[in-house]
């Protein structure tokens, strides 16, 4: 049986959001496009993308949006733009970035720009790593909050610093927005304040919000209506947008508002983990509705864990599992969304003791 037909047999499962029927997310995509008199875009020329990029824009403190089909070519596109007009092709980027974990190396093979890693791979990085670097960078991108070292951010004084040193030197400074929405309610601090000194920004219509895919880049007109230029140099002028911005704009409002909801249920989550030595989160406090678990055994056995509690429980405790630095070790990816909003801290605790349970067995 695949972990997919693992996951939907499940009557529970914890990390991220609901995950309804296609059928069920057309039918109600229908309904809001008949409830709101939508037409098709043509070439991203429309109505309603065109209204929701302007949404998203001044929501975020910007003059203009444009709608992309994936984050990969927004952000490649963007920093390639940011190195030209500042006339270096070197983007600083955090060891653990998209670009260099996850592109299988566009940014070089199709010419974009050429990289440097800025900083410690299980930290985000600082003002004081930037000024590390001797080169003149066209670029730097920062990740708020950052995937892959369980949703870490900097503190807001160091945001604001490396704001500042990045305007005083003329790097294009760029947010890889991917999960903006879900640091908004850890800062405290509302959306426009984090983006105000970012000079791009890319957010996604898909992770947080749930939509079907695409993504949005932020910036001036000029720099936005150029970035429109390259999209379709590089296959990205999709005629009809209209089933992307749908699925995002019919639950983005509702979804924006439920984000401090899930930061709490991710504190009080914290406190619960706190009675299960054996289920480590990282970072040690939470700065986004996302963590990391580590588990004091092989990834194997974790799985193995996982799949017996699926068959026997009916619970799905986690995704995707990774080797962690020390021999024996594992971590997952938690995502704190409408599933574990919605389950009862008794439940939460119960599922959580038997997943214990297991893992101290194991280590036997």
């Amino acid at each position: 049986m695949t972990d997919a037909e693992l996951r939907q047999m499940c009557h529970t499962v914890l990390p991220g959001h609901r995950q309804p029927a296609p059928a069920e997310t057309f039918a109600a995509m229908a309904a809001w496009c008949a409830a709101n008199n939508v037409e098709h875009d043509t070439y991203g020329d429309g109505a309603l993308i065109q209204s929701f990029e302007q949404k998203i824009a001044d929501l975020l403190g910007y003059q203009a949006g444009a709608f992309c089909i994936t984050g990969t070519m927004t952000q490649v596109t963007a920093l390639r733009l940011a190195c030209a007009e500042r006339g270096s092709t070197l983007v600083g980027l955090h060891p653990t970035a998209h670009i260099l974990k996850h592109e299988r190396g566009n940014h070089q093979l199709l010419g974009h720009f050429h990289a440097l890693q800025i900083g410690d791979p299980h930290r985000p990085w600082t003002l004081e790593d930037l000024q590390a670097l001797p080169e003149q960078l066209g670029a730097v991108s920062l990740e708020l909050p950052a995937r892959e070292i369980g949703g870490q951010c900097p503190s807001w004084d160091e945001l604001e610093a490396i704001k500042a040193w990045c305007r005083a030197q003329n790097i294009h400074l760029h947010m890889d927005g991917a999960r903006l929405w879900e640091c908004a309610a850890a800062y405290g601090k509302p959306l426009r304040d984090i983006c105000a000194g970012f000079d791009s920004v890319y957010v996604s219509l898909y992770k947080g919000i749930a939509g079907l895919g695409g993504a949005v880049l932020l910036g001036n007109p000029a720099f936005v209506a150029k970035a429109q230029e390259w999209f379709r140099r590089q296959g990205g002028n999709v005629i009809h947008r209209t089933p992307y911005v749908v699925a995002a704009a019919m639950q983005f409002d509702a979804r924006l508002a439920a984000m401090p909801h899930y930061f709490k249920r991710t504190e009080a989550l914290y406190e619960t983990l706190r009675s299960f030595p054996l289920l480590t989160a990282n970072p040690s406090r939470p700065q986004a509705n996302l963590l990391h678990l580590h588990m004091p055994v092989a990834r194997d056995l974790a799985v193995a864990i996982r799949n017996r509690h699926a068959e026997k429980h009916g619970v799905w405790l986690f995704n995707r599992v990774g080797h962690a630095q020390l021999p024996g070790h594992c971590v997952t990816e938690w995502y704190v969304g409408d599933n574990l909003l919605a389950l009862p801290d008794q439940r939460l605790h119960d599922i959580l003791s038997l997943w214990s349970a297991d893992l101290a067995a194991s280590r036997q």
